[in-house]
């Protein structure tokens, strides 16, 4: 099993199995801190999952600074995703859940503590992280802004080759201010 596969894994269950509407994975910002997986659902509860494919790779993300001081690190709720059997759960940092891969299930074997492990440090990475997402996602996007990308209009013309569906009326209230 690959660390690519795990974080797929990771993905689909923090979507389907724990009904997180917004998702990313590996994605980095300024603090140094680069979840493999991080989801959010109601209420802004975060959801790390760290993937891990070694006992070597497990114990060295001990010493990442953001381990040694939990609470200023990512996610209200912390999982690590490994294969089957790879570590033991007296090995968990406290209040940390744990997830095992077995075959292409995803098994619950630890849950993790239901109070908020991020302060409000955490919090503002977490919002770093989305915003430096969503800025990618602006520069893909060019010349349109994200905010004209996201309106529901915009995309359903998009989709009909440039012109609204029918019964749907275009918005004069907003200035046409194009130097044309």
């Amino acid at each position: 099993m690959t660390h690519a596969q795990l974080v797929r894994m990771a993905e689909e269950w923090l979507r389907r199995c724990y009904r997180c509407g917004i998702v990313l994975s590996e994605q980095s910002c300024t603090d140094g801190e680069t979840p493999d997986v991080i989801g959010w659902k109601k209420k802004c509860r975060s959801v790390l999952i760290e993937c891990k494919i070694s006992r070597a790779d497990f114990l060295a993300d001990r010493e990442k600074p953001f381990r040694k001081e939990p609470a200023r690190g990512m996610g209200c709720e912390r999982f690590y995703l490994v294969p089957q059997g790879l570590i033991r759960v007296q090995e968990l940092p406290a209040c940390w859940g744990l997830l095992e891969a077995k075959g292409r299930r995803v098994l619950i074997s630890v849950r993790p503590g239901r109070q908020s492990q991020r302060d409000q440090s955490g919090l503002m990475r977490e919002m770093e992280l989305l915003l430096a997402s969503l800025s990618r996602v602006e520069v893909r996007i060019e010349p349109q802004t994200i905010t004209d990308f996201l309106k529901w209009k915009n995309r359903l013309m998009e989709y009909n080759g440039g012109r609204l569906p029918q019964g749907i009326a275009p918005d004069t209230s907003i200035p046409d201010v194009s130097l044309t």
